[in-house]
């Protein structure tokens, strides 16, 4: 007889195992399934995000950074390094050490809170009076019922047409963190967030970058003159980024990759690489979910059909993360998944996406939280923008880094706070009080009224919400 569960969550990424752990602390017996594999065969919980994504790019960057650092700014500080080479194997090792390390550590987590977890694929059979039927394929080989699933099934890389992932020549994100020998000459398309990091990754390493983008601008989702400014960086340290092409053809062989495509002025040209990361979006994933078996609804982008609380088409089934709409970021799926999980119990779980950060984590680091100029102007809303540049930062000056801006902006009425938009370092870790000081609505002059600690980076937060009244202290 098939073991029956309060909750089944089929998806063991950032949105799935974060759900199963919210609603195991509910009280609800939970199942988490999950067909990650490690190199070994074992189970590899965590998704994308864990396995290929943000967690091995961040280890990945962190490396290279270092790397970058002692071949050119480490002089600058006093220390002299002679015969600097790379071992790049070593570095792909540590970078599967940290995901191992994160793999093991949501197996503990689900031990620690009763999580039954089933490695192998989870798929629909049927749905019935006492829930839904759920088969595990290997290795697992179990079937579960679930009085309430949460499908968590994350995204897959999207493949150029005619040029089909091998992970050798042609690679997918996956694919762009194993690579086994440093390119002469790597090609991207794609500059956004994938294409950047990795694109940052194997500068740094040695490689010639060039990065062809299809859109007339340079990340044209995030405010523009922070797109500026970070193109800039980008430059200079010797990323060759491309805009407005259009690709006609991509050809592999033994020798490398070979890409056709249009310049912005419409003329012809060939890119000749020795390997080629693709970065043009994500998909669904919902194929082999068989929802057909229990009538779940997907739209025409292969995307589970959701409502604004994450409820499906169908009584008792929710879907979360990367395979329903908004942005496919782990952190919306976490949150998403805690919302979820707290719903089934009857709470109201929350989950406010004009609050959602987004980050870039190249040199220097982009981040943003909330509505950018171009959104503003394009809405008709009166505000005021307030910036201050790092290079008036004590403390980024004794980093050694003083790349970038804050940017407030803020309503011109009531001065709540519409948009935070930063790059430069620690972006990343200074966009939270951005973030909190959104979810409380709060004003410019809150932030410009709060003590910061000198020196420090958040300074210069402080520092662009006070520009915002024009009164910035040190610039």
């Amino acid at each position: 007889m098939a073991q029956t569960f309060d909750v089944v969550v089929i998806g063991g990424g950032p949105g799935g195992y974060i759900a199963a752990i919210r609603a195991a602390q509910l009280g609800f017996t939970t199942a988490c399934i999950d067909d990650w594999k490690s190199k070994s065969g074992g189970p590899a919980p965590g998704g994308t995000c864990t396995n290929v994504g943000c967690i091995p790019s961040k280890a990945l960057l962190q490396s290279s950074e270092n790397f970058d650092h002692a071949g050119h700014s480490f002089a600058d500080h006093g220390i002299k390094i002679n015969g600097l080479s790379l071992d790049l194997e070593k570095m792909l090792q540590r970078k599967d050490t940290v995901v191992k390390q994160n793999n093991d550590g949501i197996l503990y987590l689900f031990k620690k809170n009763k999580v039954a977890f089933f490695h192998g694929r989870g798929s629909f059979v049927a749905g019935n009076d006492a829930g839904y039927e759920i088969a595990v394929s290997e290795p697992a080989n179990a079937t579960i019922i679930g009085k309430n699933v949460i499908v968590a099934t994350g995204s897959s890389a999207r493949p150029l047409p005619a040029a089909p992932f091998d992970e050798q020549r042609i690679m997918s994100n996956d694919g762009a963190l194993s690579i086994a020998a440093v390119p002469k000459r790597l090609g991207v398309i794609g500059a956004g967030v994938i294409g950047l990091e990795m694109g940052s990754v194997w500068r740094r390493l040695g490689a010639d970058v060039t990065i062809l983008e299809a859109l007339p601008e340079f990340l044209g989702a995030i405010d523009q003159q922070i797109a500026k400014e970070a193109a800039k960086a980008f430059t200079k340290q010797g990323l060759k980024i491309q805009l407005g092409v259009k690709i006609s053809a991509v050809k592999a062989d033994k020798k490398g990759v070979v890409v056709s495509y249009a310049n912005a002025n419409a003329e012809a040209q060939t890119l000749a690489v020795d390997a080629l990361i693709v970065s043009i979006g994500r998909l669904p994933n919902t194929s082999g979910l068989n929802g057909e078996a229990i009538g779940l609804k997907l739209d025409q982008r292969g995307f589970v059909v959701v409502d604004d609380e994450c409820r499906t088409s169908l009584p008792n089934v929710w879907a979360v993360g990367d395979v329903v709409r908004g942005p496919m970021l782990a952190h919306k799926a976490e949150e998403e998944g805690v919302a979820v999980a707290e719903r089934i119990a009857g709470q109201h779980g929350h989950v406010n996406f004009n609050t959602i950060p987004w980050v870039i984590y190249t040199s220097p680091e982009i981040a943003w939280v909330g509505q950018n100029e171009q959104q503003l102007k394009s809405a008709g809303r009166a505000y005021k923008a307030g910036t201050f540049p790092f290079m008036a930062n004590g403390r980024a000056r004794a980093l050694g880094d003083t790349t970038g801006m804050v940017k407030f902006l803020a309503d011109a009425k009531t001065d709540e706070i519409l948009g935070v938009h930063i790059v430069g370092p620690l972006a990343s870790e200074l966009i939270a009080e951005a973030v909190v000081a959104m979810e409380f609505r709060a004003s410019s002059e809150d932030i410009a009224r709060i003590c910061h600690a000198h020196p420090s980076l958040s300074e210069a937060t402080k520092e662009a919400a006070l520009a915002v009244d024009k009164r910035a202290l040190n610039f």
